[in-house]
């Protein structure tokens, strides 16, 4: 894995500054049948920022996630990427966009090899030349896959398959990376490791929302963040903000 003396090119172009959100969110409601997951749920990610969504089990926040890339429906509400309302577009047009998700427990296909697990995430671009040096680059921030390229990913420990989701997810050079519970499940060394990989992310610009139950590693390194409670933002700021924030520190911190 590339450290912090290491550099990796960035697999995507950053974002151009502008005032403008990438993301924006406004009133969105989502529903299992007749249970309200999401409650009028507003929010907005800046371009280049990372954004932290923090939030206990059932809060909501991997609905959130799902609401955003398509996979779960929205019943009420607003979501406009890049100007562009796409509230009702399918799950593969916005991966078209540039909306890349690293799902929650991996999902890696593991019968297939590591290699092809990469390639499936770049399956939207026809840029040959470009998705065989952004392979070389996922080889460089993780070498351990390079290692096992030819090895079945259902084979790879839990660490290494969550460094497999996230570079799968980064083939498909991502405006807007969209990460659930990466940390979930590793222990600590492994989580330090995959956090220093979204530090290395975020100093390359890219645009990053991320849902971690670890409060304190994502405040910490979040511009911005939003704490969700049964399916509802209850509270927003920055990521300092809300780390010296009594409420958050105590219910998330256990401070």
């Amino acid at each position: 894995m590339a450290n912090a003396r290491e550099t990796v090119q960035p697999t995507h172009a950053p974002e151009p500054a502008s005032a403008a959100p990438l993301l924006s969110i406004r009133g969105l409601g989502s529903h299992y049948g007749p249970i309200a997951a999401l409650r009028d749920v507003s929010l907005s990610v800046g371009r280049q920022q990372l954004i932290a969504l923090v939030g206990a089990n059932g809060a909501g926040k991997t609905t959130l996630l799902r609401t955003i890339s398509g996979v779960q429906k929205a019943t009420s509400g607003r979501i406009e990427f890049d100007g562009e309302d796409i509230t009702a577009l399918r799950a593969d047009k916005r991966v078209r966009l540039g909306i890349c998700q690293v799902p929650e427990g991996r999902r890696v296909f593991g019968p297939l090899s590591v290699e092809d697990n990469l390639r499936l995430g770049a399956y939207c671009r026809t840029d040959k030349h470009a998705i065989a040096e952004d392979l070389g680059r996922m080889y460089a921030m993780f070498p351990i896959l390079k290692e096992k390229a030819k090895s079945p990913a259902g084979t790879l420990s839990g660490g290494q398959q969550q460094m497999l989701a996230i570079a799968r997810a980064l083939m498909g050079s991502p405006r807007l990376l969209l990460l659930d519970e990466p940390s979930m499940g590793l222990a600590p060394l492994l989580v330090e490791e995959i956090f220093n990989a979204i530090t290395e992310l975020r100093k390359q610009a890219m645009t990053i929302l991320l849902v971690e139950q670890n409060a304190h590693a994502a405040l910490a390194i979040a511009d911005q963040a939003y704490v969700i409670e049964s399916g509802e933002v209850v509270l927003s700021g920055s990521g300092k903000e809300l780390l010296e924030n009594e409420r958050v520190r105590e219910a998330y911190l256990g401070i």
